[in-house]
């Protein structure tokens, strides 16, 4: 993939995901001002969460990461792509429908495993019922995610960049009728989430069939091929329960504090803006091109894409962390508070968003540097990796929750996600030059964290002069985006400056 074509699909992917950010913290806003942080609210984020968590295994996780370059070689090679697509996509719906026919039993055991301090009030009943309703939606966002690496890598992003969009278009409307109808609210957003799903397995079925991949419903039969990909996808299966591990942990750790978990998911929100347009874009974009790239021995091809991908990664990822950690609070309040979402719950989530932006380049990194073990099919490195890291994870979380309460899930996470990224670094120095950032990116390195700091300084002096608009209802959406704005400006204008940003070059990658 060229530069220019691989830039195209960084904006592809980047930008229909922050479509699907930006509407997500419109549905956050809204379950916000509706609900609170009350118990509602949290019953209603741990159901949702099960399917969310399991999709890491079933999903964009294990099965897609073993998926993708066994596909990208066939499609390299011309050799029953169609073919491996179709048998994997029966196999996994095979075991997907057994799996959620099983959770519908076990519901309340999961809500336990999930949430263990719900069980003294009544969260713990609601939690259930909206885990069962929503919880067949991994059947139909696994099946999805797998088409979307089939149009992935076929070079085809937009489709399967733009299919969340409709699960936040559903929750908004959901909501909205649910307003004027006066029907539950967390009753009506448990139902809307299958429909979600139905809708985006939809969307990308078609997408597929158009890209020249129908997929015909059959019998599921196991075949060599099968075989290679579920002993290929089961170490990453184990590296994606390691991860979720560490989401229990942090959850359980907030179960026994009234808000938290509503809390960490609002805070979770704002630093997945940034996660999700850059760290999900690249790593969608990276895993299909390193595949072919290794698959044809360009070495230089593999490291001038790994390169260009941390460099374009961290170039948005610093200055968003910097952002978070100075402006956190005023972020907070003029998002999220209104109706049932007060002062205290603004500082409590604003305090953890600047703990999360702490994590937030590792976060991103980690996207960049896992295709480097997955386009080789390696597996088993990653598992070990994230093995260590659950362990820090819960030392982290379990020791601290006694003094910093709530926010020790959060500390845990991002501290872990740091020793998560130095493993791969360290792992991947046995890659060869494919897997080693070339001296630009190091040059560049360091004048982006220049340029991410003089910006977080220039914030600071702004938030001190718009402090009484940022208090003021009326005033505090201008101020914000001053805020956003100003600070923009800055860092652009300095990282051109210094050499941290080539404009030239974002126009080329970004061109059409």
């Amino acid at each position: 993939m060229s530069k220019i074509r691989m830039g195209r699909a960084f904006a592809t992917v980047g930008l229909w995901t922050l479509a699907s950010r930006i509407l997500g913290f419109v549905r956050d806003v809204m379950i916000a001002g509706f609900l609170g942080a009350g118990p509602v609210a949290e019953a209603f984020l741990v159901a949702f969460s099960l399917p969310n968590m399991f999709r890491r295994f079933f999903a964009e996780g294990a099965f897609n990461m073993a998926f993708v370059p066994m596909f990208s070689k066939r499609v390299q090679a011309d050799e029953g792509a169609q073919d491996f697509a179709n048998t994997a996509f029966m196999g996994l719906g095979m075991v997907l429908v057994i799996f959620t026919l099983v959770a519908q039993f076990f519901m309340p055991w999961l809500v336990w495993a999930m949430a263990s301090g719900f069980l003294a009030d009544e969260r713990f009943e609601m939690a259930t019922q909206f885990g069962r309703i929503a919880f067949p939606y991994i059947l139909f966002i696994s099946l999805a995610a797998l088409l979307s690496g089939v149009l992935n890598a076929t070079g085809r992003f937009m489709a399967a960049a733009a299919a969340p969009v409709l699960l936040n278009v559903f929750f908004i409307a959901a909501l909205y009728l649910a307003y004027v109808a006066g029907w539950p609210i967390g009753l009506t957003l448990a139902w809307t989430v299958p429909f979600a799903g139905i809708g985006q397995l939809a969307l990308l079925w078609v997408a597929a069939a158009r890209a020249g991949y129908p997929i015909s419903l059959r019998r599921p039969k196991i075949t060599p091929e099968l075989k290679r990909l579920a002993l290929i996808a089961a170490p990453a299966a184990l590296a994606g329960g390691v991860m979720q591990v560490n989401l229990l942990v942090g959850r359980q750790v907030a179960s026994f504090y009234d808000g938290a978990i509503a809390w960490l998911n609002y805070a979770d929100r704002l630093y997945q803006l940034p996660l999700g347009v850059v760290g999900i874009a690249i790593g969608v974009v990276l895993l299909p091109d390193l595949s072919r790239r290794l698959a044809a021995s360009d070495t230089e091809g593999g490291q001038l894409a790994l390169s260009r991908a941390g460099e374009v990664a961290l170039a948005l990822a610093l200055p968003s962390a910097v952002a978070l950690i100075v402006i956190p609070l005023p972020l907070v309040t003029v998002l999220f508070e209104r109706g049932a979402f007060g002062a205290d719950d603004s500082a409590a989530t604003a305090l953890a968003v600047m703990v999360y932006a702490l994590g937030l380049p590792a976060f991103v990194m980690q996207k960049v540097m896992q295709p480097l073990f997955f386009a080789r099919e390696d597996t088993k490195r990653p598992f070990c990796y994230a093995l260590v890291a659950m362990i820090v994870n819960a030392g982290i979380a379990i020791g601290l929750m006694p003094w910093i309460g709530f926010m020790a899930a959060a500390l845990a996470t991002s501290l872990s996600a740091w020793v998560m990224v130095i493993l791969l670094w360290i792992g991947s120095r046995s890659m060869g030059q494919a897997a080693r950032f070339d001296r630009r990116f190091k040059t560049r390195l360091w004048k982006i964290s220049a340029a991410a700091v003089i910006m977080g300084a220039a914030l600071f002096g702004m938030t001190l002069v718009l402090g009484p608009m940022l208090g003021t209802a009326g005033l505090r959406y201008i101020a914000l985006a001053i805020l956003v704005i100003g600070g923009s400006i800055v860092y652009f204008v300095v990282g051109g400056w210094i050499g941290a940003i080539k404009f030239a070059e974002l126009k080329s990658s970004l061109r059409r």
